[in-house]
């Protein structure tokens, strides 16, 4: 089932859904299928990322299948942009699914029949009771509801009131379809649940052959029943839901009987996966898209430089539980920056530049230097053009050279530092402009340097990030923090948006990097040395418009 089995480092512990298959398998249980079924009504999330691991990475397993099913019972929210993103989003994660990609809206014919099937055995009917009226029949969780005053209609009435219904002679609002079950059960659930209502909507798969569509809860079982799903995994809120699942199975003719195990839902602190709440973020322009590297979309985190081994690691790190729980954001980062620091190659990039001149190396001469692309890993070599001219960070000079060199290891003046993968030099004077500006470092270098320890007694301050004036090349970088300043945006009082990081985006232009990155393959990962690690932005990096996006920096600095 993944197509990258041989990279996943963690080892995903056995939970109590493996101890359920495990023994229907001693049982004589012959395959197990299992499946994932998205509702396409917006991107996936990091929440979403652990379920598609568990339900694909349990038939994996077990040399089992997991269907892609998308259930598209609600047409005026769905759209074709958020199928195909999803589709995207599993093969990312390096899973493929079972056949073709199934839709519930391939058995609308074959639920029409059931509920045809339901109505002809008493156990639905048409209801004309408006939602207003309806939640008030319905009563509350300490009050039973009470019978709809449609309930006890014919057979063929309800067939008759169905079939307009379907044909569109009624307005949305009008008419539902609803089960005939108790309406004083404790489980509000099963008090004549929805079965079909009117949505005179065009779908994205049936084009305009509908005017009813079925809810969630009629489809969901039966789509299980359809594909032969032997184990329907899904979150603890469809716990509730668990008895309706299995009354339709029980009175419909279904080919096959699965069944639903609940596991707990992974909420992490700093962000908020609601989906309304994530669509309001891209609708009130408070992040660029769906996928805004900010975003706790599948899509963002990508686009951000996350890889996916590093989600799939995190996830299957997790518990499989029967209970929800917060896990703190530095968890998850913690995986991301093991995978990058094991994997990202290593680059240079001036962010804040300032001139740094050698004085006594020849004007117009480029030296060629090969540093490792990385440093613990046989990844090769990359070629450093050296040159007269080049820049450093302003945050690598110092002024006052009294500076303690154990506390700064910045450069300054009459003093040395080492210049990364090249020479040590010697800071000699300050260039600065008519308001005082430092606008200029003159040095020069010590020879035979590169790759070679200075004389007995030339000890350096440190080690610096540099880039050739003259070969590197300029580029725009993304940089991202967390998109909430709060571990729980979303409780309390207030508007979750009231606690948008103000600081969480920001962009820099004019950059240095050094010349080899502009030619970088989009979504390529680097670790900028000393500043973080950063991914060539997957849709807008190119060689005459070089574009990185901050991934994450090389150490949380949001400790408590």
């Amino acid at each position: 089932m993944s197509t990258n089995d041989a990279n996943n480092t963690v080892k995903q512990p056995t939970n109590f859904i493996h101890q359920v298959i495990e023994k229907d398998l001693q049982q004589g249980l012959q395959k197990v299928v299992t499946r994932f079924p998205p509702e396409p009504n917006g991107y996936l999330h990091i929440g979403h990322a652990k379920s598609i691991c568990v339900n694909f990475g349990t038939a994996d397993k077990y040399n089992g299948e997991c269907n892609l099913r998308f259930d598209d019972t609600n047409p005026s929210k769905e759209d074709q942009e958020f199928v195909d993103a999803i589709k995207d989003d599993v093969h990312w994660l390096g899973f493929n699914w079972a056949g073709d990609v199934r839709y519930a809206s391939d058995y609308f014919d074959t639920f029409y029949a059931w509920a045809q099937h339901l109505i002809r055995e008493g156990n639905a009917y048409v209801c004309d009771l408006s939602p207003e009226e309806a939640s008030e029949y319905r009563g509350w969780a300490t009050k039973p509801g009470k019978p709809s005053p449609f309930r006890s209609r014919s057979a063929e009435e309800n067939l008759d009131l169905l079939e307009r219904m379907k044909v569109g002679e009624f307005d949305e609002g009008t008419r539902v379809l609803r089960a005939k079950i108790d309406m004083a059960s404790p489980n509000m659930n099963l008090r004549d649940p929805i079965l079909y209502r009117i949505r005179k909507a065009t779908h994205h798969q049936t084009g305009n052959k509908w005017c009813i569509y079925p809810s969630y809860d009629f489809a969901h079982g039966q789509e299980d029943a359809i594909e032969g799903v032997t184990h329907s995994i899904c979150t603890l809120e469809f716990a509730d839901h668990l008895p309706l699942y299995e009354w339709f199975l029980a009175h419909l003719p279904v080919p096959s009987t699965p069944r639903q195990y609940e596991f707990g839902r992974l909420n992490i602190n700093y962000t908020v996966t609601s989906k309304r709440k994530l669509k309001q973020l891209v609708d009130e322009n408070h992040v660029t898209g769906w996928d805004d590297p900010r975003m706790p979309t599948i899509q963002g985190m990508r686009r951000r430089g996350y890889s996916a081994k590093a989600v799939r690691n995190f996830c299957d790190s997790l518990a499989v539980s029967k209970t929800d729980g917060v896990v703190d954001m530095a968890q998850f980062e913690f995986f991301v920056r093991e995978d990058l620091n094991e994997n990202a190659p290593r680059a240079m990039c001036v962010m804040n530049p300032l001139k740094l001149v050698i004085t006594n190396f020849p004007e117009g001469e480029v030296e060629v230097l090969n540093a490792p692309v990385h440093p613990q890993k046989e990844m090769g070599t990359r070629q450093l053009p050296f040159t007269r001219e080049l820049y450093i960070d302003r945050s690598d000079f110092n002024e006052d050279n009294t500076l303690s060199r154990k506390k700064f290891k910045v450069l300054v003046p009459d003093d040395y530092m080492r210049l990364r993968g090249a020479y040590v030099i010697k800071a000699d004077d300050v260039i600065k402009d008519e308001a005082g500006e430092i606008c200029e470092i003159h040095a020069s270098l010590v020879p035979g340097t590169v790759g070679e320890n200075p004389p007995e007694g030339m000890k350096p301050r440190g080690v610096m990030h540099w880039v050739s004036a003259t070969e590197g090349k300029q580029a725009t970088v993304r940089v991202y923090d967390r998109l909430f300043n709060v571990e729980s945006p979303d409780k309390g009082e207030g508007n979750f948006l009231d606690n948008i990081n103000p600081d969480s985006f920001s962009v820099i232009e004019g950059c240095w990097v050094e010349p080899g990155l502009v030619d970088a393959a989009p979504e390529t990962t680097f670790q900028f040395e000393r500043e973080g690690y950063f991914v060539a932005d997957r849709y807008e990096h190119s060689p005459e418009h070089p574009v990185f996006n901050k991934t994450i920096g090389l150490r949380d600095t949001w400790k408590k």
